[in-house]
Parts: C-alpha cells; sequence; structure tokens
C-alpha cells in the first residue's frame, strides 16, 4: 500500500510552458513567463493507493501556523485511525502479506508513529529519504491538479478547492494506478543506474 501527501493551491496555474526563441532573445519580455506569488489558500491531502484500488483521499485539517502544522497527533487523528486502519486489515484480510508505505516526514518517523503501527501490527515498507520517483502515487498529483488546472469552472474558495480536488482524484481510473504500481520495478532500477540520481519518472 503506497500514501503520499500533498499540497494543492488555489489557483495553480502552474503547468509546462514552452518558449521558442532565437539567440539573443531570451531576456526579452515576450519570451519570459512571469513569476507569480503563489496564493496561500490551499490545501493539505492524504491518499494511498494499491493495485486495483484506489483508496479515500484525506482532506487534512489543522490549526496551521506556527508549530500547529501536520504533526504525529493529527497524523493518527486524521488518517491513521479512521481511515488507514480499517483499510489496511480489510485489504489485509482479503489479499494477506500487506505492507504499508509512507515518507520519512517527521509526522511520519516520529516514535509515537512508530509505536502506533508496532500496536496495530501494520509492517512498514522501507522507504529511502527524498525519492519521490519511488513512489507510484506521485504522479497521480500531477494528474490530479492537471485535472483542476482545466476545470472550466475553476474554484475560488477554500471549500469549493476541497469539493474540487475530491472529485479529482474520483475520476482518476484504476487503470492509471495499476500503471503505475506496474511501472515499479522500472523506477526501482532507474534509480540504481542514477545512483540515486533524477530519473524520467
Amino acid at each position: 500500500m503506497f500514501s503520499d501527501e500533498c499540497y494543492v493551491y488555489l489557483g495553480d496555474n502552474r503547468g509546462r510552458i514552452y518558449v521558442t526563441w532565437h539567440p539573443d532573445e531570451e531576456l526579452l519580455e515576450e519570451c519570459l513567463v512571469p513569476a507569480f506569488k503563489q496564493s496561500t489558500v490551499h490545501v493539505m491531502v492524504w491518499g494511498c493507493i494499491v493495485k486495483d484500488q484506489k483508496g479515500p483521499l484525506v482532506v487534512l485539517e489543522y490549526p496551521g501556523g506556527k508549530g500547529g502544522g501536520m504533526n504525529s497527533k493529527h497524523y493518527q487523528e486524521q488518517v491513521l485511525e479512521p481511515v488507514l486502519l480499517p483499510l489496511y486489515y480489510l485489504l489485509d484480510q482479503e489479499r494477506g502479506n500487506m505492507r504499508f508505505q509512507q515518507d520519512g516526514t517527521p509526522s511520519h518517523s516520529s516514535k509515537v508513529t512508530k509505536r502506533w503501527f508496532a500496536q496495530h501490527g501494520i509492517p512498514l515498507f522501507p522507504h529511502p529519504p527524498s525519492s519521490p520517483d519511488l513512489n507510484p502515487i506521485e504522479p497521480l498529483w500531477h494528474i490530479l491538479k492537471s485535472t483542476l488546472r482545466h476545470l472550466p469552472h475553476p474554484p475560488t474558495t477554500v471549500n469549493g478547492l476541497r469539493a474540487a480536488v475530491l472529485r479529482a482524484w474520483e475520476e482518476i481510473p484504476v487503470e492509471v494506478i495499476n500503471h503505475q504500481i506496474g511501472n515499479m520495478d522500472h523506477r526501482v532500477k532507474a534509480v540504481l543506474a542514477a545512483r540515486g540520481g533524477h530519473t524520467r519518472f
């Protein structure tokens, strides 16, 4: 079971833009894309996937501000207890030998969180630090954000953003999930070949 968190910003229109220019034109205003300050209105979401199935997307709630971000307590109360635990037990009963993957974010790697997993008998799948290309859920965030960018009527409020994000997640086909998980062997080989450096994934 692969999991991850992601920030989604209101009015995030950042896509890949290609500009063709002649020599000595690279600094002309018409050849440049202005960089605007990123919106402060955003949501943080958590999701998980397994082969043939997409887990629920959780829009995380937290106080924010200094010391008020996502921590082990919030992670346990909003994700682990209400969402992961019943889903993991159900899948483990159906499939057997389930393991859970998460990155090394402090709220994931704290002693409190590790103790929670040990107490509930959920084995963790080792995940090297700073390795998003070894998590097949990462491309789904790009798909989700692309869906939001192409909405005919983009959300204008944080509540609208929450609703749009949940809809975009539901629209991601299971076939896309299976394709990304099926690419894991290629991902691992690419990372090894690059000696831990950047890959195409």
